[in-house]
C-alpha cells in the first residue's frame, strides 16, 4: 500500500510515517517501479503497537531500542520481554497515581456541590433573632 493509504488506515500522517521510518521505528518500505514507498499491510499491526506504547508514555528512545531489538530477531526476546515488564510496572504506578488524583478531584467537586448548598442556605433569609429587652441582662461581678 502507498503511504497515503497507510496514513489513512493507521491514523498517522504521511509526515509522521516518514519520520518514524527515518529514525528507525518503522522499517524502510520497499519501493515500487516509480520509487514510491510500498508498504505491506502487516505494518499496521506494528504501528498499532507503537501507538499503544506511546499512549502508555514509553519514551521514543525506549521505543527505538525495542524496535532495534525486534529487528535483530529471535535472540532478543528475553530482553524485549524484560523491557515490556519494566514499562508495565511504570504504567501500573502511573495508573495508581492517576486513580489517586481522580479521587482528589472527585472529593473537591463534591465539596463544591456542598458549597452550593451552603451558599443557598447562607443567602436564605436568616431567622428572626429576638433580642432580650434592655436591662434584663445579669450584672457582672466586678
Amino acid at each position: 500500500m502507498k503511504i497515503g493509504e497507510l496514513a489513512k488506515r493507521s491514523g498517522l500522517s504521511a509526515h509522521t510515517i516518514r519520520y518514524y521510518e527515518r529514525i528507525g521505528l518503522l522499517p524502510y518500505a520497499d519501493r515500487d517501479q516509480s520509487s514510491q514507498r510500498d508498504y505491506d499491510a502487516s505494518i499496521l499491526i506494528w504501528i498499532e503497537f507503537l501507538g499503544r506504547l506511546r499512549t502508555t508514555g514509553m519514551p521514543i528512545r525506549d521505543m527505538l531500542r525495542y524496535a532495534a531489538l525486534r529487528e535483530r530477531g529471535v535472540g532478543t526476546e528475553t530482553e524485549r520481554r524484560e523491557m515490556l515488564e519494566q514499562h508495565r510496572e511504570r504504567v501500573r504506578t502511573h495508573a495508581a497515581e492517576l486513580q489517586a488524583s481522580l479521587l482528589v478531584l472527585d472529593t473537591k467537586i463534591a465539596g463544591y456541590a456542598g458549597q452550593e448548598q451552603r451558599m443557598k442556605n447562607y443567602d436564605a433569609t436568616p431567622p428572626e433573632r429576638r433580642r432580650k429587652p434592655a436591662g434584663t441582662r445579669a450584672a457582672r461581678a466586678r
